[in-house]
Parts: structure tokens; sequence; C-alpha cells
């Protein structure tokens, strides 16, 4: 999950979406619609394949450097799209300060965790811990934020994601041989990724910066940070692999850098909430990989607890209302 600070966007109105322009045909309408949904099959795909990438370099980089890579091609990248646009990184060093405190939760602590994790673990794993995130904002709202309350949904869904959160660790098949420090490294960092939207919503979402700007300046501050700990870790081998080389190509320029630009469309077009939805698809793009193309045991836990998760996070955030509502309107305008 790259970093995607909610920058103030001018998003237009669904009214003013909803009504086709003079003169346009039924076609011409409904492109808008059908740009957005495969926007957003494509972002679910790159994110869930994140996961599969990062299994794959640090077979050959330690996980620092895998962080770095990915950091530092990622800047790199959002600094030529900012250069396309004509755009230009911020002067004033509060700016700084806020995307330096955001790298830390978002970008250099969570992927660095992810990468160690990844090496102790498998990349299904990784990837189902990564839907936690929402689960983790939920538990920071509620005990950080003050004028958030613990209403029914809230306390439910918190409960059936506990339960979820255990059946996907699943204790009883065992923790050895490492097995306990992956699943904790990368619980670790879907945790930063929980505090990092908490940090972003309360100092950077009323920013008058766009959001690639924003995201730059993260990238480009987890990489300062990072850098001085490289001669720390083990040196990584100069001869990666076309593979690994491969993976490190996508991680930083794709997953870390144009996804952002494809998840800040989405947003353009249909709103925060909408994009956000990406957190449910991801594990399951992340899993299929995992089994399909490393051949990562699934165990039956595993996608069972992801569900359970899932739904209980769908109840938190009263995501079901809506379909009850349609659900007990269907039957009265049938007897009606």
């Amino acid at each position: 999950m790259p970093s995607r600070p909610a920058a103030r966007e001018r998003v237009p109105s669904r009214t003013r979406s909803a009504l086709s322009p003079r003169g346009s045909t039924p076609a011409q309408t409904r492109r808008p619609k059908a740009s957005w949904q495969a926007q957003f099959v494509l972002l679910s795909a790159i994110w869930g394949s994140s996961f599969l990438f990062i299994k794959v370099l640090g077979e050959r980089w330690p996980a620092l450097w895998v962080a770095f890579g990915r950091i530092a091609l990622g800047a790199l990248t959002l600094l030529v799209l900012l250069l396309l646009r004509g755009e230009r990184l911020p002067g004033r060093p509060r700016v700084w300060l806020h995307c330096a405190a955001a790298a830390v939760v978002f970008n250099a602590l969570p992927w660095v965790l992810f990468a160690y994790g990844e090496q102790h673990t498998s990349s299904i794993v990784a990837g189902l811990w990564n839907a936690t995130t929402p689960l983790w904002v939920l538990v920071i709202s509620l005990t950080a934020v003050a004028d958030e309350r613990p209403s029914r949904s809230r306390t439910a869904g918190l409960g059936i994601g506990f339960v979820g959160v255990v059946t996907l660790l699943g204790p009883w098949r065992g923790l050895g041989g490492g097995q306990l420090d992956g699943h904790l490294a990368c619980a670790g960092a879907a945790l930063c990724y929980g505090i990092g939207f908490h940090y972003t919503r309360r100092y950077l979402a009323g920013r008058a910066e766009t959001g690639l700007v924003l995201s730059a300046c993260q990238l480009i501050a987890a990489a300062v940070m990072l850098a001085p700990f490289l001669p720390l870790a083990a040196s990584p081998s100069p001869h990666i692999g076309l593979a690994a080389l491969g993976s490190l190509i996508a991680l930083g320029a794709v997953c870390s850098g144009l996804a952002y630009v494809i998840n800040y469309a989405i947003i353009r077009a249909r709103g925060a909430t909408v994009a956000s939805t990406v957190t449910y698809v991801i594990p399951v793009v992340s899993t299929a990989l995992g089994a399909a193309v490393l051949g990562e045991p699934l165990h039956w836990n595993q996608p069972l607890g992801t569900v359970l998760l899932l739904f209980g996070i769908a109840v938190s955030q009263d995501r079901l209302s809506p379909i009850l509502i349609a659900a007990r309107a269907r039957p009265e305008r049938a007897g009606s």
C-alpha cells in the first residue's frame, strides 16, 4: 500500500457528474464510469501484486534495502510526474515536517516491516495482514480520538474483526521457525498504516497542495530517513537476476509511483470512500498470486479469517446498512 495522503481535492459533485452534457450520447455518458472501474481493477492488481514483488526481491536483498529501493524509485517516478504536470515541491518547512512524520508510519517503517516479515512468512500472509489496516484505524479512532464513541456497530465489528485476526493467525497450527516474527512484523506494518491515516487526516488532509505533491514529499523524506541506516544492513547482492530486478522496478515505479496517480484519479472520479474499498480486493489478488506464482501453501483458516475480518470491518463502518435497506425496500416495492 503506497502513500496516499488525503489532500484536499476538487471532486465534481454527483449531481453534476450524473447529468449528461447537452448533445452527448449514452455511450459517451458511460465512459467515465467504465474508466474509473477499470482503474479500480488495475489499482487492486498493482497493490495486490506488491507482496509478490517484495517476496521475490527479498530473496536477494535485505529488508532495509528492499524498502529503500522501492522508496527511491517511487520518489523518482513521482518527481518525473510532477515535472510533467508542471507542479513544484513545497518550500515551507512545516509542510516537509508533516510529510516526514507521515513518511515514518506510511512508508519507511511499514515497508521495512513488510519486507522483513516476508522473509519469515509467505506473501499470502503479508497480504492478508495488510487487510487489517481498517481495523487498526478503527481501534486508534476509539482509543486516541476524543470525539469517537464506541457505537454498537463499531463494537460488534471490532469483535468480529478480532475473531478474524485470530483465525487468520491460526495459533493452533504452530508458529515456529520464525513465523511468529513474520506475523508480528506484518501486523506492525498494518498498525503503522492505521496510525498514518489518522496523522494524515489531521495534519495533511486540509492542505492546499495536491496529493501528488504530498506523496512525492513523503517518499523523498522516507528515502532520506532510511539512507543513513543502509551501511548497517548486509550489502545487497549486485547480481540479483532478472526476476528480482523486475520486482524492484515494479515495486518502485509502479506500486509506489504510478499506483498513486491511479488512486488519485479514482478519488477525483468517485470520492475517497469508493477509493478506500480497494482494501477489500488487495488480499484476494495477493493470495491468488502467492499460491499460483510462488506455490505458497494456502490453509483453510487464512481465507476464512480474512472473510471474518473484512466482514467485521464492513460492520464497523456501517457499510452493510445501505444493502440491508435496499433489500427491505424490494419486497415493499413488489407488494405495492
